[in-house]
């Protein structure tokens, strides 16, 4: 039976609807997502990649809401030095695999920074700065993605089969998982303390970008290229500062976390549409290869690292 155009819009739409009720999850609104993706198309995949961008931020800032500004500073402070050595490690890492199997060293330095620091966010930071193909672009961050999805699903049993803590998995996931979206969605799925601490490791992971970006314009001499700043981020720090120092909007601020979380579940039920079959088709054995490892070396070793400590 072949689809109008106007039923699979029907359909798709009805997903996105699904998403905002009580029955779908993070990890459930990724898969529907896909599926929709795999079978009937995504009929809107023009507008997908701003919506996602542009709801993943509101939503970050809406979870701020619900956190301590001086609980969020110290699970910063604890994730800091594990930040820096988790992304100088992977970047090291990365290079190195991509020189030994022979991988373009465009694509590596993609995949080694989106698997480094934010995902599909590092990759679009860093792509102008050395003048990335279109192809080159759609295999990293395609790479990235999948390996995000994946992580989504498997993280929180991995979690409670070492019967991780909440303070454990909000650390790990926040280094291990590339993009924000996964990373709060997993943690969302385990515990309200795993899902603040997860967010604001990861957002202090994000604003990585910043150095990783200038000292990419400097390497590959791109003087005059714009350097882009996660602006959203100062924006969840304000609203933790609200949530803190304002204790009379925290009804208002509990509706308002509620909100970004269904909010959330949309944001990856759009991220798994995006997956469609062109996308991972693009991504050749190498490149997938190098992500694969990458994801390995710093999931292991920031998980045998985290599970060793008493947090």
């Amino acid at each position: 039976m072949v689809l109008t155009e106007n039923v699979k819009k029907a359909l798709f739409l009805l997903g996105a609807i699904a998403c905002l009720t009580p029955f779908i999850d993070p990890p459930l609104g990724l898969l529907l997502g896909l599926l929709l993706s795999q079978t009937i198309g995504h009929p809107f995949i023009q507008h997908n990649k701003k919506a996602t961008k542009i709801l993943l931020q509101v939503c970050v800032v809406g979870l701020g809401f619900g956190m301590n500004l001086f609980e969020a500073a110290k699970a910063g402070k604890e994730g800091f030095i594990f930040t820096v050595a988790s992304i100088s490690i992977t970047m090291l890492a990365g290079l190195f695999f991509g020189r030994m199997f022979k991988i373009g060293d465009k694509i590596t330095y993609l995949i080694a920074a989106g698997t480094a620091i934010c995902g599909g966010s590092a990759i679009a930071a860093v792509s102008p700065l050395i003048d990335a193909k279109e192809e080159e672009i759609s295999v990293s961050l395609g790479t990235v993605f999948i390996l995000n999805s994946i992580a989504l699903l498997l993280f929180p049993f991995i979690g409670h089969y070492f019967a991780m803590s909440n303070a454990q998995f909000g650390l790990w996931s926040a280094i291990a998982i590339h993009d924000t979206s996964s990373v709060v969605g997993a943690a969302q799925k385990y515990g309200e303390e795993a899902l603040k601490i997860a967010t604001t490791v990861k957002l202090e992971r994000a604003l990585w970008i910043i150095p990783l970006s200038l000292v990419t314009a400097l390497v590959f001499r791109k003087n005059s290229s714009k350097v882009n700043i996660p602006w959203f981020i100062f924006l969840f720090v304000a609203a933790m500062a609200l949530n803190t120092f304002l204790p009379a909007m925290q009804p208002l601020s509990h509706l308002i976390v509620l909100a970004s979380k269904k909010g959330l579940t949309l944001t990856l039920f759009l991220i798994g549409a995006g997956l469609t079959r062109k996308t991972m088709q693009a991504v050749g054995f190498k490149p997938f290869l190098l992500g694969i490892l990458l994801w390995i070396i710093i999931s292991v070793g920031s998980l045998t690292v985290i599970l060793s400590r008493l947090l």
